[in-house]
């Protein structure tokens, strides 16, 4: 299931969306969980992560999924048991959304997750991926069967190394 979406500019790191908000103690987890999706943005921007498409494994529960299109990163946190297919059509329909919008206000934002009027998009597209069973999911992933997805998938923990240790150099 999709748990956490992050949508932010890979030029300056500037996360711009994200869905949910945290509203109670019940989902100060998920608070974890997208301070790590910022970090990965973070990464995107000083370009330490170079795939435009990458899969990573945070423990045996969750694993983030991101993609890179035209200077927007998509991110989302997903059980590790969610088919990756599915998480790469998603972030894909958030982008097509994204490029329906005229896009440069995009570039004029100055808070982080100041385009608030995007999180009703991303609830309506999580909604249709919630459920891997659907007949619409079942046939994403029917036609992807014998696709081979050109996904890099590394460790979050190895990611983060890389980092402690470029900045002690």
């Amino acid at each position: 299931m999709v748990k956490l979406t992050v949508v932010g500019r890979a030029y300056d790191g500037l996360p711009v969306a994200h869905f949910p908000r945290v509203k109670n103690e019940e989902d100060m987890s998920m608070l974890f969980y997208k301070q790590q999706a910022e970090f990965i943005v973070k990464e995107i921007c000083r370009g330490a992560l170079l795939p435009s498409k990458m899969s990573m494994n945070i423990d045996d529960q969750y694993c983030f999924n991101y993609l890179i299109e035209k200077g927007i990163s998509y991110i989302t946190l997903c059980e590790s048991s969610y088919p990756r297919y599915l998480a790469f059509q998603y972030l894909q329909d958030l982008n097509k959304e994204i490029e329906k919008l005229d896009t440069n206000f995009l570039h004029t934002l100055t808070k982080p997750y100041s385009f608030i009027k995007f999180d009703n998009v991303i609830a309506k597209i999580r909604r249709r991926y919630l459920d891997t069973r659907t007949q619409a999911n079942l046939s994403i992933l029917n036609a992807n069967l014998r696709q081979d997805l050109d996904v890099i998938i590394e460790d979050i923990s190895k990611i983060i190394e890389d980092r402690k240790r470029s900045v002690i150099h």
